[in-house]
């Protein structure tokens, strides 16, 4: 029997989940870009164009993946003990995935090597591309169930990770973020490279369409969806399909449709985890529920308080940052020495020239 959980648990588990749609829509297309870095960019101005893009902003971005690690700690500390005791490895290449991601766009630019551009290029690549697949992966795995006894310690390895299941999950979070970021660029940049990212995307959001719907049914026939998950899933199905459509269309429609598929997807994959924390394909008596993994009724009043009084004050200053850096990137910010001297004689003089302009991004982090 599952016992259901109290308001403050239930409340937690839907703002944990608010925390993974977020970092999945703003980290998605870093993502993307991260792994169109070496496919769309032709030549080293394009290139810084595609960093530039996001540096900015990736940092930023990361912080709701601490934040969604955080409250699942605080909140449900046997999920987050469960979750490693089984996921070790896996998260362990997540976490150096990431590590490997963020040195690359600092460091890629600090030596005017071809050489050593290109390797850092790969790493970018390979690292974005491999934390897009496995974050699919742990999802996917979280909703059909790990082998886990009655102490709630995980029975797996990292291979036991990877079925059939798992890695149409791991390949839909793949494609669709590559999508999602090939819209971000077009987005973000214009001429050329601009219309080369649209032919991307719209051919990006065709698989990542398939891939998505696959994974759909196959999930809603896995866990016997009830009529209330079916209409969710519905909903992230239509928004695939309408996909290569808006990808067409106009590059805001592009991006915002990518976007809202994201985010109906995680919905999707909470609603099918919901009241449990993690499942076990051992015994339904071995599931780790919400209400068992969860801390004291206390804890979850005063972290209900400090989320009240300080997530609007982060979603304000991230708000903040996106329109700061709003405007579109062209070669002719990019060609020639770049410096973060030049690049802000260059904001300057664009402001003088052009009212309303601001120029191209304040930031050194690839130059």
């Amino acid at each position: 029997m599952h016992t259901d959980p109290s308001f403050l648990q239930g409340l937690w588990f839907v703002l944990i989940g608010v925390l993974w749609a977020g970092y999945f829509v703003l980290e998605g297309f870093d993502f993307g870009v991260g792994m169109l870095v070496r496919a769309l960019a032709r030549d080293d101005v394009e290139k810084r164009m595609l960093i530039h893009t996001i540096g900015p902003v990736w940092d930023g971005n990361e912080v709701w993946l601490l934040t969604a690690g955080g409250a699942t700690f605080a909140a449900f500390p046997n999920w987050y003990a469960s979750a490693f005791s089984g996921y070790y490895l896996a998260l362990f290449l997540v976490l150096a995935a990431l590590i490997v991601r963020g040195v690359s766009f600092e460091f890629w630019g600090k030596v005017p090597s071809a050489r050593w551009r290109s390797g850092w290029e790969w790493a970018m690549a390979i690292g974005s591309g491999l934390a897009a697949l496995l974050f699919g992966v742990a999802w996917a795995n979280f909703i059909h169930g790990v082998p886990m006894g009655p102490g709630h310690i995980v029975h797996a390895s990292l291979l036991d990770l990877l079925h059939p299941y798992a890695l149409v999950g791991g390949l839909t979070t793949l494609t669709l973020f590559f999508a999602h970021g090939s819209n971000f660029v077009a987005l973000r940049v214009d001429g050329e490279l601009c219309e080369r990212a649209k032919r991307f995307a719209a051919a990006a959001t065709a698989v990542a369409a398939a891939l998505l719907l696959v994974f759909l049914v196959w999930t809603a026939f896995d866990l016997h969806f009830a009529s209330g998950r079916v209409v969710l899933a519905l909903l992230a199905g239509a928004a695939a399909v309408a996909m290569p459509y808006a990808a067409r269309r106009s590059e805001l429609t592009g991006f915002l449709t990518t976007a809202a598929t994201i985010l109906l997807l995680t919905v999707v994959l909470c609603a099918a985890l919901y009241p449990n924390a993690i499942p076990s394909t051992t015994a339904h008596a071995d599931d780790l529920t919400l209400a068992a993994a969860a801390s004291s009724h206390y804890t979850l009043i005063v972290m209900t308080v400090v989320a009240v009084v300080m997530v609007p004050i982060v979603l304000a200053y991230q708000g903040w940052t996106y329109w700061v850096f709003r405007h579109r990137l062209g070669r002719d910010d990019y060609e020639g020495p770049v410096t973060p001297v030049a690049v802000i004689e260059h904001a300057l003089s664009g402001r003088d020239e052009h009212a309303g302009d601001s120029g191209p991004p304040l930031d050194s982090s690839a130059t």
